[in-house]
Parts: structure tokens; sequence; C-alpha cells
């Protein structure tokens, strides 16, 4: 008995759970609801593909959108592209699958095949659509947020201009953009030397970013290439930051969370005065509607997208 309880207590303090350290913690609240499932690609179509990391918003018309990036099909080269659907209300099961959204242009720098997680924002009249092609962030605009045109920078491309250098063979992808305080902060991961970590640059107009910081890494979550896949931020309360970070998909989905009262930090190498909890979700994605938080997350399966609400319970 002695024994186990050490372990017990040592666990707690490895990991972080203080709770001096964070005020809120995120709960899984409430039956999953299926929005999609594996969709008809047409000749493209694979029994091997899978929908994956993906992103979901409200359209001008006020439907909601679901693009997902679908891998393992018959798209030449890394095997993805985005597919779309539609439903009429968040709650509703099942949204109509609208075909394939957008495929990769090698002729504007893309990795063919090489489309990552989609995430859209809404601002000034726009919807900004930010996504990966495997080596760069991009960039595609809309005014309905249904139908996206790509960003075209300096040189004709939907990259976004980035300071200083980047390296294209580390596949920086899955962007997450946030607005805190007066920038917005593009969050996204890569696995330099099979090494996971989470990045952030910031900027003032959604275009021409800064330089690059790391603002994750290493910790309980591991430090493996797939270690930090899919950060989200978000803000619950005014000044408290918490980073979702998964580890793994499938049926032992993983996804870590830390907080932060600053956004350029959530624990590096050492994260033990940052972890919250681990969620069994894979790729999440995070929204407040009509006052209500929720969570989007995969399917156990890796055959579709599911949504529940989310609570933030405080710490006692």
């Amino acid at each position: 008995m002695q024994i186990r309880l050490t372990a017990t207590i040592l666990a707690l303090v490895t990991t972080g759970l203080q709770a001096a350290d964070y005020p809120l913690a995120p709960r899984l609240a409430g039956q999953w609801w299926t929005i999609a499932g594996d969709p008809d690609l047409g000749p493209l179509t694979s029994p091997k593909q899978q929908p994956v990391d993906f992103g979901i918003w409200q359209a001008a018309d006020g439907t909601w959108q679901l693009w997902s990036c679908i891998r393992g099909t018959k798209e030449p080269g890394k095997t993805r592209l985005f597919h779309r659907w539609e439903g009429a209300k968040l709650t509703d099961r099942d949204w109509t699958p609208k075909g394939i959204a957008l495929q990769a242009d090698p002729a504007l720098g893309e990795t063919p095949g090489g489309l990552q997680a989609p995430y859209v924002l809404r601002h000034d009249g726009k919807f900004w659509m930010f996504y990966g092609d495997w080596a760069n962030i991009c960039l595609a605009i809309s005014t309905d947020g249904k139908t996206f045109a790509r960003h075209r920078n300096s040189a004709g491309r939907p990259q976004l201009d980035f300071a200083g250098p980047v390296d294209r063979d580390r596949n920086g992808r899955d962007p997450m953009v946030v607005r805190i305080g007066d920038k917005w902060y593009c969050y996204y991961t890569a696995h330099p030397g099979n090494k996971g970590f989470d990045y952030a640059r910031t900027s003032d107009d959604l275009i021409h970013w800064g330089g690059e910081r790391v603002v994750a890494a290493d910790g309980q979550a591991g430090k493996g290439p797939y270690s930090a896949e899919c950060p989200f931020v978000v803000e619950p309360q005014p000044g408290g930051f918490y980073l979702f970070r998964t580890q793994a998909y499938g049926k032992d989905a993983r996804t870590s969370v830390y907080y932060s009262r600053d956004p350029l930090d959530f624990g590096i190498d050492n994260d033990a005065e940052h972890y919250v909890t681990t969620l069994p979700v894979a790729a999440p994605e995070i929204f407040r509607y009509e006052g209500q938080w929720y969570l989007a997350a995969l399917l156990p399966s890796l055959k579709g997208i599911q949504i529940t609400r989310l609570e933030w319970e405080p710490v006692r």
C-alpha cells in the first residue's frame, strides 16, 4: 500500500497536477454525435483512406462547413486532398457530403497530394483558410465561406510570408490561427530530426509573419515525430491559455492539454508546470457557439468526425 501511495504521489508531482497552476480543466460532457463519415471520392476512392485533420466553421449563409484532409486516397503523391461537408445545424448528425473541395497544385509550389489540416477563421468580411502543403503553411480566402481561392504572395503562390529561414523537409503542418491582444498567432507543428515541436509566429495582417518560436516540446507527451500534432490554443478565461496537443490517433487516441499565462510558452523539455490533463481524442478542434463550448475530433475508427460538448471545470 505504501509503495502504491508513493508511486501515485510521484506521478502527480511529475505530471504537474497542481491546482494552483491552472484555474480550469476541460472535461468532455455528454454524448458524441457523428457529423461525417468516409466519403465517396469517385475514382480517387481507396479502401485505405481516412478522414483526418479538419476545420469546422459557419459560412456566410449560416450553414456549418466541415473540410477534412482525406489521406490514403488514390490522389498522386502524398495521397491527400480536402473533402467538404455541410450541415444546417451544428447538432445535426451526418452532414451532407459536398465532394472534393481542394487538391494540391504543384504549379504553385504545393507538394503533390500534400494538402493537410485546413483551419478557417472569419475576419474583415472574409474567411481565411490556413493549411499545410507538406512543406509550407499556405492561405486561401473566401467571401462566402464555401468557395476558396488561393492567396497569391509576391511570387504568385499561396505560401505565407514567413520571416527567417524555413526547413522545407521537416513537414510543417496543422496551422491554427487565433487573435490574442493586438496580434494574430499562428500555431503549427513540425518534426525536424524526427522530434515533434509546436511552434508559433505572430502577425499584424494574417499575411506577413514574424520569426518562429518553439512553444511546446517533449515532456510527458513524448519527443517522437508525432508527439506534438494538431496544436490548438483557446482562452476560456482572459489571460489563461490552453494548448491541446495530440500524440496518438485511432482507438488509443490521446491529446495532452497544457496551461499557460504566456501564449508563447506551454513547456519545453520540462512541462511539469503546464500539464493539465490528457483527453482520449485526436486532432481536436475546440470552439464556442451560443455560449456553449464544443470539441470535434476524429472517430476512433479514423473513418469520420464527431462532436461533443466541452465543459471547463474549476480546479479545487
